[in-house]
């Protein structure tokens, strides 16, 4: 399962070529998602980890909706890592998503603030010349018995106002996807220095318990211990940990045991050892 799942991650990421990286993301987040959820951490991490390799130093700064989706694939990449109990290496993709959502806000700010500025304008001169129009426009609506050319110029001021006020609406919506588009990246900066400090913090913590405690085996013995008895927790999180504590030691069977529960699998046999032969007994001489 798990080598058929990478494998078709691996076609998903691959069998886009044709599109950004924005696209790409959005092709194989639901798979991805979905193999998180039935605990397969390690193949979710090797597909995104191959994807960022192959397009994670090619995405142009300038393009906010792929720097986006580099912030997202990173923060997909360190759950992943999470999951699967590597926590340093989920931290060393979380800075790096901190950096690019950083960079991201950094370069789309004055680049929007341009735009910004260009409808701002737009929009004052539509609106002035709907209100130069309007009294001529007013005039002709109230005036009684217009003529042929009369009527031909209310007919053509209407239509210059519908335009105007198409054009008003579009740098309206404009005005406000950039502000949506500007909270949404500073959203995303604050998320991920956030979720960076937070696992810091959790990681030296754990480093600081596992002094406390002895040392590394004893630390997971102990810890082992609480996730066996807290099974009302969902079992995602029990997994979480308890892969965490198989990387902190591996050579710990009572916790591979547990890993290979939570995630419904049987624990192989150790190999029976070989029967002894045993000695014929030495036949009486008659």
């Amino acid at each position: 399962m798990s080598r058929l799942g990478f494998l078709l991650a691996c076609a998903l990421a691959t069998s886009l070529g044709a599109q950004n990286l924005t696209d790409r993301f959005k092709e194989v987040r639901g798979p991805w998602e979905i193999q998180l959820e039935r605990g397969d951490a390690p193949t979710v991490r090797r597909g995104v980890e191959a994807l960022l390799g192959r397009e994670g130093l090619t995405v142009n700064p300038s393009d906010y909706n792929d720097m986006h989706a580099l912030v997202a694939l990173r923060s997909l990449a360190a759950r992943a890592c999470v999951a699967e109990g590597s926590w340093e290496d989920a931290v060393v993709h979380l800075q790096k998503a901190q950096a690019v959502a950083e960079e991201n806000l950094h370069t789309a700010e004055p680049l929007l603030a341009k735009t910004r500025m260009e409808h701002e304008l737009k929009l004052r001169e539509f609106q002035d010349a709907m209100a130069k129009q309007a009294p001529r426009l007013k005039e002709l609506e109230e005036a009684p018995g217009l003529s042929q050319e009369q009527m031909k110029v209310r007919q053509q001021l209407k239509i210059f106002m519908d335009e105007q006020k198409a054009a008003i609406a579009h740098s309206e919506r404009a005005l406000k996807d950039i502000e949506g588009i500007l909270t949404r990246l500073r959203q995303t900066k604050d998320g991920t220095a956030k979720a960076a400090t937070d696992w810091q913090a959790f990681l030296a913590k754990e480093k600081a318990e596992m002094a406390e405690a002895g040392g590394t085996t004893r630390f997971v013995a102990e810890k082992l211990e609480q996730v066996k008895a807290d099974d009302a927790r969902p079992q995602s999180e029990r997994l979480t940990y308890a892969r965490r504590l198989q990387k902190l030691d591996p050579a710990n069977k009572d916790v591979a045991r547990l890993v290979s529960g939570l995630l419904g699998k049987d624990e192989a046999p150790e190999p029976a050892k070989p029967a002894k032969k045993r000695k014929s007994a030495p036949k009486k001489k008659g």
